[in-house]
């Protein structure tokens, strides 16, 4: 909580000490659809926030600290004139620069080594790594640029993630089980792009979005490569 907030603070502040012409920050999904009171029949948009009081309750620290530091940020932006634009990204993926694993990446590799016997009922939106660097060009160097961006391509169920992964990758571990049988299949809610798409952002799909961590993941040692595989996939 500390170094999110106060450190997200101090940035504003020494960006209006130096009168920089814009501010982009990286914020989260995370503040946006953590409300349970939301009707399913709502457009999730930029106009929404997480509700803090849930994510408290729920203990979702990681929600409850993204949202404290935007609306922190907003407010110091306000109050010292800082021209501030937000992108919101969901999960992130595409290839790794880093030599480790984060957690964006860590939701993928569970599912191809094996230490994920099921997948859960529910749904997760995405989106490649190089589109988010993308967004953040567009926002910064569009002067009419305003407000909040949310920035994914689509949203699928987990369900849906392991068929594409077991589609391309058939020689690892998939798990094609639920871990609630008894439910039905959680439905996507209503999460909008077109905010962002109305800057001239056209997003790679969430297929090659995976298939492309997984190259990366073996690329880099992290995920050990199968023996006699083909390496030519048709991503459609």
């Amino acid at each position: 909580m500390e170094p999110a907030v106060n450190g997200t603070k101090n940035v504003i502040m020494a960006a209006a000490e130096a009168k920089v012409r814009r501010v982009v920050f990286t914020s989260s999904i995370g503040t946006v659809y953590m409300d349970p009171n939301r009707s399913p029949d709502v457009v999730v948009d930029e106009s929404c926030w997480s509700d803090l009081e849930y994510c408290k309750n729920t203990k979702n620290w990681y929600c409850y600290g993204k949202t404290v530091a935007e609306q922190d940020a907003w407010d110091v932006a306000r109050n010292k004139g800082v021209d501030l634009v937000v992108v919101n990204p969901v999960v992130v993926l595409g290839p790794l620069l880093q030599p480790t694993v984060n957690a964006s990446i860590l939701h993928i590799l569970k599912y191809l080594t094996g230490s994920a016997k099921t997948y859960a009922n529910a749904v997760q939106a995405y989106v490649h790594v190089r589109d988010v660097a993308v967004a953040h060009i567009l926002v910064f160097e569009t002067p009419s640029a305003s407000g909040r961006y949310i920035c994914f391509e689509k949203m699928l169920h987990r369900g849906e993630v392991v068929e594409i992964l077991a589609k391309f990758f058939p020689e690892y571990p998939i798990p094609t089980k639920c871990s609630d049988e008894k439910n039905p299949r959680k439905q996507n809610y209503k999460l909008t792009n077109q905010k962002i798409k109305d800057l001239g952002i056209e997003f790679v799909p969430v297929k090659q979005c995976l298939y492309e961590t997984v190259k990366s993941l073996q690329e880099k040692g992290i995920l050990p490569i199968p023996k006699h595989v083909e390496d030519s996939v048709n991503i459609q």
